[in-house]
């Protein structure tokens, strides 16, 4: 009996529910309407992270690794002959986080160790798929 609940403790003291499910990274396909543009993906400090063409797959961090240090991330994109789009990317807090760390009576979990981890968070879109207007092209 001593062992079960040392084994709850520690579990409980030791995890988050996020953490333990998530990962720190994101994989996230940057695309474009038509493909072929340009893209640089710039964090909340302005400072690029990533850029490619249309269509890649990149790999985004999801927490600065600050108390609930959600990262932000803004995508433009650039074309001849097209408007450039700069759209954000938005992080929320995952079902993991917000309901797995319950049943272990995660409140460690859900206050200190997923907070600084990242894995509580879910970047969206996962697949964004701008239209992006010809220069001169009017809206109807």
């Amino acid at each position: 009996m001593k062992q079960l609940l040392a084994l709850f403790l520690a579990s409980s003291v030791l995890s988050g529910c996020a953490t333990i499910v998530g990962s720190e990274t994101q994989r996230v396909r940057i695309d474009s309407f038509p493909q072929g543009a340009s893209f640089v993906v710039q964090d909340e400090s302005g400072r690029a992270v990533t850029e490619g063409v249309t269509p890649k797959t990149v790999e985004l961090a999801k927490s600065d690794g600050s108390y609930f240090g959600k990262k932000r991330y803004q995508v433009m994109l650039e074309r001849p002959g097209y408007v450039p789009v700069t759209f954000p990317l938005k992080e929320s807090a995952n079902l993991w986080y917000s309901l797995g760390n319950i049943p272990l009576g995660g409140f460690i979990g859900w206050l200190i160790v997923d907070p600084f981890y990242g894995g509580m968070y879910n970047i969206e879109p996962e697949h964004p798929q701008p239209f992006m207007n010809r220069v001169g092209a009017r809206g109807g």
